[in-house]
């Protein structure tokens, strides 16, 4: 029988979004998981997809977009396994492995936040440009880079929340960045669960004059600085829970521009607001990019 459906999967360290999309990109089902410990959560995930099989529905593609850090060497023994993470339980969790023996499905798989780039290249804010970042700002702090239409895997694959910047003067140093391997990256000092822990309060009660959030945009400011000064891309895309604040973009910018001091020239017509923006597929970047992994180019 050939396949009709795709699967695809946000996979987060909060929560999975599983979903079946038919091959013309519509939604069919859809579903979210806690993420609990590996043997849980993928138990439930496997019984999300085994009951749709048994309803008729026939797959044997799954795009993954996946937490890591994750091993995406396909000649790897450990492929396609989440590697040395913050995550409780979640070290050497074999995911792709798990799945695609479980399900007889072809795994494809890249991090979240590079498969979230190519979506926003394909369908979103990021259409029509050749090298495009993807950030999330939540649970975590993370960077994926398309150029090209591809997904940037090296050595491993970029980790741009744990690039190590300057704290800000006036940040309360009292309570160091909450990185368990690094104490001024930025994912330390400015994921939601840094902030937090930093702040010693929810980022949902914060007012918008609170002093939290004009550090934040001093440190995702020289975060964007240093991507724009190291990969040059036409688009900075800043998702995640944390930006959902709608005041802290335009901060972000400001500090953007400050840190750049007029040194980088922008093409004729282009300005910073023009760069930094937010999703073009709110959201749904990660779950679509899930299923962009497995769509031909």
């Amino acid at each position: 029988m050939s396949a009709d459906s795709i699967a695809a999967i946000e996979a987060g360290g909060t929560k999975f979004i599983c979903a079946l999309y038919d091959l013309h990109e519509n939604e069919i089902a859809k579903t979210r998981i806690e993420t609990t410990t590996p043997e849980q959560t993928l138990s439930e995930v496997i019984q999300f997809y085994a009951s749709l099989k048994a309803q008729g529905h026939n797959f044997n593609e799954l795009g993954l977009a996946s937490f890591g850090p994750l091993d995406l060497d396909a000649r790897s023994s450990t492929f396609g396994n989440i590697t040395k993470t913050p995550k409780p339980h979640w070290s050497n969790a074999p995911v792709v492995s798990t799945l695609s023996s479980a399900l007889k499905v072809n795994v494809k798989v890249d991090t979240d936040v590079n498969a979230a780039a190519l979506a926003e290249t394909r369908w979103g804010a990021g259409k029509g440009c050749s090298v495009v970042v993807y950030v999330t700002i939540g649970t975590g702090f993370g960077g994926g880079l398309v150029v090209n239409g591809q997904t940037l895997k090296g050595l491993v694959h970029p980790e741009m929340g744990h690039m190590r910047i300057k704290v800000p003067e006036g940040f309360p140093m009292d309570e160091p960045g909450q990185c368990p391997f690094h104490c001024d990256c930025v994912e330390g000092l400015a994921s939601g669960t840094s902030m937090e822990k930093i702040w010693r309060q929810s980022t949902m009660d914060m007012k918008p004059d609170h002093p939290a959030w004009d550090m934040q945009a001093k440190v995702v400011g020289q975060f964007c600085h240093n991507l724009l000064m190291t990969v040059s891309p036409q688009k900075i895309i800043l998702g995640g829970g944390v930006m959902q604040q709608s005041f802290l973009l335009k901060k972000v910018i400001y500090h953007t521009q400050r840190m750049l001091n007029d040194y980088l020239c922008l093409p004729e017509g282009t300005r910073i607001e023009d760069i930094i923006v937010t999703p073009g597929l709110n959201t749904d970047s990660g779950l679509r990019g899930a299923l962009a992994l497995v769509l031909p180019q």
